[in-house]
């Protein structure tokens, strides 16, 4: 960067800032905020102009045809959601990612459990997203993480996700929690614990510092899942038997506690 523009950066009016940050990539504009404070102060605003801006260059706009992406509501959090979404890279050949970025539609493919993994892996830190389940469950429908290594397609109806070492997932038609092929127990651990009822929102919530996987259903945090997770990288991670239905997941961030 030039050194005249570094000397002179404090003093740069916002609208100015406004202009040369708009020809930014999101690369730039993260090295940007470490200029100065001014600075920082102004890419820390995240529904100033700058952001919008870059979120409407770059998430789709069937994503903002519907509340989907309520749960983050300032442009750079959206735009954030979409850099953490569903990988179509990364999922079944029978599942397939909407136009929204943010969905996934399993095909009715018969004998067959099917899965999908975020964008991006977690191994440091305390991170939230929310699953919405759109269609019906199924006999298995499971939502949790994975490592790389956790298979995402196998033959028959089968609780993929929990069925091996490198995965941990709630079986939200059972409530079952499983992991490496064995059942943990029922969650939540309630008398007649509820069960999930489609359109629902679920929060999952892993902390890389306590190594502990945690859920939430509309907003209610239903306790410590998994606890002693091993020290991995972990992806946002759903498997699914039912044909045609749908799974959007959308990253929150940090968890808000309490």
């Amino acid at each position: 960067m030039d050194e005249d523009l570094i000397e002179y950066a404090p003093n740069i009016p916002d609208n100015v800032l406004e202009l040369i940050f708009s020809y930014l990539k999101l690369q730039d504009l993260r090295n940007c905020a470490l200029v100065c404070k001014s600075w920082n102060r102004f890419l820390c605003d995240e529904n100033n102009e700058v952001w919008r801006a870059q979120c409407l260059q770059k998430v789709p706009a069937e994503a903002f045809k519907n509340d989907l992406l309520s749960v983050v509501p300032t442009y750079k959090a959206k735009l954030r959601a979409f850099y953490h979404a569903w990988n179509p890279f990364d999922c079944s050949r029978h599942v397939y990612i909407k136009p929204n970025g943010f969905t996934l539609h399993r095909n009715p493919v018969a004998q067959s459990t099917d899965g999908s993994r975020g964008k991006i892996g977690f191994k440091h830190g305390r991170h939230a997203w929310e699953v919405r389940w759109e269609g019906p469950l199924g006999t298995v429908a499971v939502v949790g993480i994975a490592t790389k290594d956790a298979a995402i397609q196998c033959h028959g109806y089968y609780a993929l996700l929990g069925a091996d070492d490198q995965s941990w997932g709630w079986n939200l038609v059972d409530n079952l929690l499983l992991h490496n092929g064995d059942a943990h127990g029922i969650y939540p651990l309630l008398n007649n614990a509820p069960k999930y009822k489609v359109g629902e929102r679920i929060r999952v919530v892993l902390d890389c510092d306590d190594n502990t996987l945690s859920f939430e259903k509309n907003y209610e945090f239903l306790g410590v899942a998994f606890t002693d997770l091993p020290d991995k990288l972990f992806y946002p991670t759903v498997a699914a038997v039912y044909g045609n239905t749908e799974i959007s997941m959308v990253y929150l961030g940090p968890p808000l506690d309490g």
